[in-house]
């Protein structure tokens, strides 16, 4: 790991370096509820009719300054994924004199040999089974606020209504730094320095030692 980053900082000496995170999310037309104030001894009504149709939100996220890219597709899979990311390289500039490492999970379709990376676009995968690492988990509460307690009569009307929220957060770039800043992401694009300052060494998945059971209580 150590290595891949300082090859590609020799790679590219003058090019300016980003660091963003990105993750996916899958909502539809099963309501997302939620708690809301109401006056005492009203009982709040939600109108619901769960069905079971979704797409997904794909979200970037770069924490040292809240700004956000955002896609809705229809699933997720290998090409989609490819299409994400030429999207996102286009959105952000990355080329010869823009870098951008993008942390990411270790899903399917992120590992897959086909997919295809964009010029300037560095994957750099997060250990498994590490949400808490993620700053871009950290969006879908978010995302959810346009949409909880609401009945969309079809994916369009979800759509919209996403359109409208993800807009919305992208005005509010100290909004979403509040919730992805973490104190030990870099402000600089370096990973290694991101992963170093975890203790993470490799990209593969962290093992605890064993642990021996504790003696049985006496009586």
């Amino acid at each position: 790991m150590g290595e891949r980053v300082a090859a590609l900082q020799a790679a590219y000496p003058h090019a300016q370096g980003e660091l963003w995170a990105q993750d996916e999310h899958r909502l539809g037309l099963k309501p997302i509820l939620r708690r809301v104030w109401s006056p005492r001894g009203v009982q709040p009504v939600v109108a619901v009719r769960p069905r079971y149709e979704w797409l997904w939100v794909y979200g970037w996220v770069h924490p040292a300054t809240g700004a956000t890219e955002w896609l809705l597709l229809p699933t997720v899979n290998t090409a989609l994924f490819t299409l994400a990311l030429e999207q996102f390289a286009q959105a952000v500039g990355a080329g010869p004199n823009k870098q951008v490492r993008v942390a990411l999970d270790q899903a399917g379709w992120h590992v897959a040999a086909g997919v295809r990376l964009p010029a300037g676009v560095h994957l750099e995968f997060l250990p498994a089974y590490s949400p808490e690492l993620q700053p871009a988990e950290r969006l879908w509460p978010l995302t959810n606020e346009g949409v909880a307690n609401r009945l969309f009569a079809t994916l369009d009307a979800l759509e919209e209504a996403l359109v409208e929220r993800l807009g919305t957060l992208m005005a509010q770039p100290e909004l979403v730094r509040a919730y992805t800043a973490y104190h030990w992401w870099p402000k600089a694009g370096c990973m290694l320095s991101y992963l170093a300052g975890l203790g993470i060494s490799s990209l593969r998945p962290l093992r605890l030692p064993a642990v021996s059971p504790p003696p049985p209580a006496r009586g």
